[in-house]
């Protein structure tokens, strides 16, 4: 299994499909890298020499915001929102959804920890 920054990527899949364990890369940027490094896409993460990651981790280094730096870059754009009490930041600390969603119906995937949602009583008889 290749390291790459520190993340175990899978070996049997191929290159531009492992590339996107990562986080903060997707297709297109994985796609993209393996066509700076002019590495076989179609080939498999375990095929890759060492050159190869050194290369990769390289680029991933000085070009891109990846995995810990991106993480918390995220985590102090949502601290500040919170901060200056702007809408968004209000629904990110109540675990509300933040992008305009409906919350009478279907608001059940909620950010964070998991609460219980109660059932209806039924009436007395």
């Amino acid at each position: 299994m290749p390291r790459i920054i520190g993340i175990d990527i899978p070996a049997n899949k191929r290159l531009v499909i492992s590339l996107t364990y990562i986080y903060g890369i997707g297709n297109v940027l994985s796609e993209e890298m393996i066509r700076k490094l002019k590495l076989d896409p179609d080939m498999r993460a375990s095929k890759l020499t060492e050159t190869d990651i050194a290369k990769i981790n390289a680029i991933l280094q000085s070009d891109y915001l990846v995995e810990g730096d991106l993480r918390r870059q995220v985590q102090n754009n949502i601290k500040r929102l919170v901060t200056i009490h702007s809408y968004r930041g209000l629904r990110h600390r109540l675990g509300l959804p933040v992008r305009g969603q409906r919350t009478r119906t279907n608001a059940r995937t909620r950010k964070g920890k998991k609460r219980t949602v109660a059932g209806r009583k039924k009436a007395p008889k």
